[in-house]
């Protein structure tokens, strides 16, 4: 048996930020308005024609890839975690093995949206813990903007999230002492509908229905979000699974170093940070500059602490994502 460790990180987000005043611009809404309820300064938008998911996924991976002091002919799985595909289908992890010009090795999409990364990481250590494989890309990757309802009717969703990437290259480790302890992964479908983008889905409303209606008012392919239901269910499944993660390992939240959480509010950050009792340097939060980048939150905060020297060889560091379907999740990791 094999433990798996994080030996390369890396982020991509696009140049171009999107401040609360400009939304101010095309909707009804204003700075204070965002911070009281988001902590949200600024996001970064892709410019049409430029970057899409997979490509913005492939830079991530490129830095990853060179920080993990490997090349690229050693990746032997990908894992691709996004609610924003390019295509319908395929997946974009095909898409990145083409992209990087890697051998034929598989590539795995995950549809776990807030949570997908740490699904990600999950699925790649257990690959890694079974011997099959010794190096595995993991990314998340989101391209939001586009498929955003940019008007005052949509401003409760349209303001929160932004576009970027983060990857990770998962790498075998022999020392069980270091590396992913454990993870740890649940889901109630039951409230799935409560943050949703039904359509185009094979469901309800497929394409073809969109088009004959021609509703100007339709709005089920933008995303909707029962924010109150939402962030009251977060701030306990992110305790939940936390705990679970750390008292698997006989652990308490004091051995914790740092926190990296899914930056879905920085209001939810700040009430998992004060129940768990940690101080500002143990809990890592950049939603402030890049909005919720849902499956790619997580790799880019913990590409930047690490990058910052936050994260040192020894430390705990702990993940934790919750988000739709509903789904969450935590990843233990002794650096």
């Amino acid at each position: 048996m094999y433990n798996s460790r994080i030996s390369g990180l890396g982020f991509y987000v696009p140049e171009n930020v999107v401040t609360n005043d400009d939304l101010s611009k095309v909707m009804d809404t204003n700075d204070e308005w965002i911070q009281e309820r988001t902590g949200i300064k600024e996001r970064r938008h892709v410019v049409k024609g430029t970057d899409t998911t997979t490509s913005m996924g492939v830079k991530a991976a490129q830095k990853a890839i060179e920080r993990a002091g490997i090349d690229k002919d050693d990746i032997d799985f990908i894992v691709f975690a996004t609610l924003s595909p390019d295509y319908y289908f395929p997946g974009p992890g095909v898409l990145v093995q083409r992209d990087l010009g890697l051998k034929t090795v598989g590539a795995l999409d995950v549809r776990n949206q807030c949570s997908g990364f740490v699904y990600g990481i999950s699925v790649a250590d257990q690959y890694i813990k079974s011997g099959m494989y010794k190096n595995v890309l993991v990314i998340g990757s989101e391209l939001h903007s586009h498929g955003l309802d940019m008007t005052t009717r949509g401003r409760g969703v349209s303001v929160i999230f932004g576009d970027g990437a983060g990857a990770a290259v998962l790498t075998r480790e022999e020392d069980t002492a270091k590396g992913i302890l454990s993870t740890h992964l649940h889901s109630e479908g039951q409230h799935a509908e409560e943050l949703s983008l039904v359509a185009p889905g094979m469901g309800k409303r497929w394409v073809n229905d969109i088009i004959a209606d021609n509703d100007p008012e339709d709005t089920s392919y933008y995303p909707y979000m029962n924010g109150q239901f939402v962030f009251k269910n977060a701030v306990v499944r992110f305790s939940e699974v936390i705990m679970e993660g750390l008292k698997t390992n006989n652990l308490g939240p004091e051995d914790i170093d740092m926190l990296i959480p899914h930056q879905a509010n920085l209001r939810i950050s700040q009430f998992i940070q004060k129940k768990f009792g940690l101080k500002d340097d143990q809990v890592f939060n950049n939603i402030m500059k890049y909005g919720n980048t849902t499956a790619a939150s997580i790799p880019i905060a913990l590409t930047e602490a690490w990058e910052e020297g936050k994260i040192k060889e020894g430390d705990l560091v702990v993940l934790a994502a919750f988000g739709s379907g509903f789904t969450w999740g935590s990843v233990i990791i002794r650096w």
